[in-house]
C-alpha cells in the first residue's frame, strides 16, 4: 500500500490484504484527519468520508484525471518499483518485499538530491552501526551456514 503527499514524500508498506480494514487502518494511522484523499475506485476505500477525510474517487474505467483528482504520482512510484523488481532484482521473495519497498521509498523521496553521491552518503548515515544477520536476511536458521 502506498500513500503519496502531493509535493511531498511517499510511504509504502506491504499489507496482508487489500480489504477495507487493512487499507483504512493504514490510512488513519498515517494521514491527518480532514485531509483530501484521492483514490482509485477500489471498494475498500469507500467510507473514508465517515472517518473525517475529504475523499474523492477517480474511476480508471472512465478517466485517469479529473482536475486535481488523480493518482498519477503514486502510479509513477509503483511503476518505478515494478521496473526494479522485474528488471533489476528479478527473483524477489515475499519475505523480503518490505526491504525492496523501503529501498524504493528512499530512492523516490530523495530523487532530487544532486547526483554527486549525496544520496549514497545519506543512506550510509542511516545504516552505520546496524547489523543484518544471515538469519534475518534469509529467514532461515544458522544451521544452513554450518552445513554449507
Amino acid at each position: 500500500m502506498g500513500i503519496l503527499e502531493r509535493g511531498g514524500k511517499v510511504r509504502a508498506t506491504a499489507i496482508p490484504s487489500r480489504k477495507k480494514f487493512a487499507l483504512q487502518a493504514n490510512i488513519r494511522a498515517h494521514v491527518k484527519a480532514g485531509s483530501a484523499i484521492y483514490t482509485d475506485a477500489l471498494m475498500s476505500y469507500m467510507g473514508l468520508k465517515n472517518h473525517g477525510f475529504e475523499h474523492q474517487v477517480i474511476d480508471h474505467a472512465e478517466s485517469y484525471v479529473d482536475g486535481q483528482i488523480h493518482t498519477n504520482g503514486l502510479e509513477n512510484f509503483w511503476s518505478l518499483l515494478k521496473r526494479g523488481l522485474k528488471g533489476t532484482y528479478i527473483a524477489v521473495e515475499p519475505f523480503h518485499l518490505f526491504r525492496y519497498l523501503d529501498e524504493q521509498v528512499f530512492r523516490y523521496n530523495f530523487r532530487k538530491l544532486p547526483h554527486d553521491g549525496a544520496r549514497f552518503v545519506l543512506a550510509m548515515e542511516h545504516i552505520a552501526g546496524k547489523r543484518l544477520t544471515y538469519q534475518e536476511l534469509t529467514g532461515k536458521g544458522t544451521d544452513a551456514v554450518h552445513q554449507a
